[in-house]
């Protein structure tokens, strides 16, 4: 009977337990300050994209027709439009999902599931990995622009060039959110499907891999989403920003969204700098409707252990 009584009492005591004034509840002034410099840096934070939301918004809302969807660049601000940055920003990231989510998630797998971490070796890659994630993204595109020019190849303005630049970049933030989705998983699944006869390929394959794609698909997303407002790496590449056509396949000239944001910025004309803001604003669309889908799927097909 006393067990009964004491319970709910404990649950009021953890609710009613303030946060914001320290530990066990001291009115210490370190930790009032503390959080005064925490909700200040909040404030900052929020007030400079809302700032930047509304001007962005301001500049370019006059430009917002589908005339910027489906107009070619022009010298004349009336006229000109993104399509070729956008059919570009949508063959340069689904060739990058293509190059990048097989290999991230495969790499992921071997690492968290097989491979040995006493092994000198194993630590040292995944050391690597996690230090690849903070690298500048222009490194990246340096390191394409070498590994293509030692293939050979001359003309670097295609687009799986530039899907090699954007693979390097986000291989390593796949590959740590994979990560992350395999241990999730309890490690009572993999205990019980070995218990029961199957082999560590059999348990990998149809119990933790199955559990963890909802964390993998948003962690990729998320990555993905990255990728496509990247612009340095592809700049370093010699990516095109003056192009009339659409690209149509992998060796064809590009460009993308960011790249045709750069060029016209730098235009003296008050025209270009709208087109930049409209073109912003659809950018900043597509990486929110992508963000909200990593969102969606993490609620709907996350399972609570």
């Amino acid at each position: 009977m006393s067990t009964t009584t004491t319970r709910p009492e404990a649950r009021e005591l953890r609710i009613t337990k303030p946060l914001a004034t320290g530990r066990n509840g001291e009115l210490r002034p370190s930790a009032l300050i503390f959080l005064l410099l925490l909700w200040f840096s909040l404030f900052v934070a929020f007030a400079v994209l809302v700032t930047l939301l509304i001007t962005i918004f301001i500049t370019g809302q006059n430009k917002l027709s589908w005339n910027l969807v489906t107009n070619f660049p022009s010298a004349d601000p009336e006229e000109a439009g993104a399509r070729p940055a956008i059919l570009g920003s949508v063959w340069a990231i689904g060739t990058t999902a293509v190059l990048t989510l097989p290999l991230g998630i495969a790499a992921a797998v071997h690492l968290e599931e097989f491979a040995d971490r006493k092994r000198w070796f194993n630590r040292f890659v995944e050391l690597n990995v996690q230090n690849l994630a903070a690298v500048p993204s222009i490194v990246y595109g340096l390191l394409a622009l070498a590994f293509l020019s030692m293939l050979g190849v001359t003309n670097k303005n295609i687009v799986i060039g530039g899907a090699l630049a954007l693979t390097l970049l986000i291989l390593p933030v796949i590959i740590i959110a994979t990560r992350e989705a395999l241990r999730a998983v309890p490690s009572e699944i993999r205990d019980g499907s070995l218990a029961l006869g199957a082999t560590q390929w059999q348990t990998t394959w149809r119990q933790v891999l199955p559990a963890s794609v909802p964390g993998i698909a948003t962690g990729s997303i998320l990555a993905l989403s990255r990728a496509l407002g990247e612009a340095a790496p592809l700049l370093v590449l010699g990516a095109l920003v003056y192009i009339t056509f659409d690209p149509n396949g992998l060796l064809s000239g590009y460009t993308t969204l960011p790249i045709q944001i750069f060029n016209w910025t730098g235009r003296p004309q008050e025209g270009f700098h709208e087109l930049a803001g409209a073109t912003s604003l659809l950018l900043l669309a597509v990486l929110i409707l992508m963000n909200a889908l990593a969102i969606f799927i993490r609620n709907k097909f996350q399972k609570r252990w």
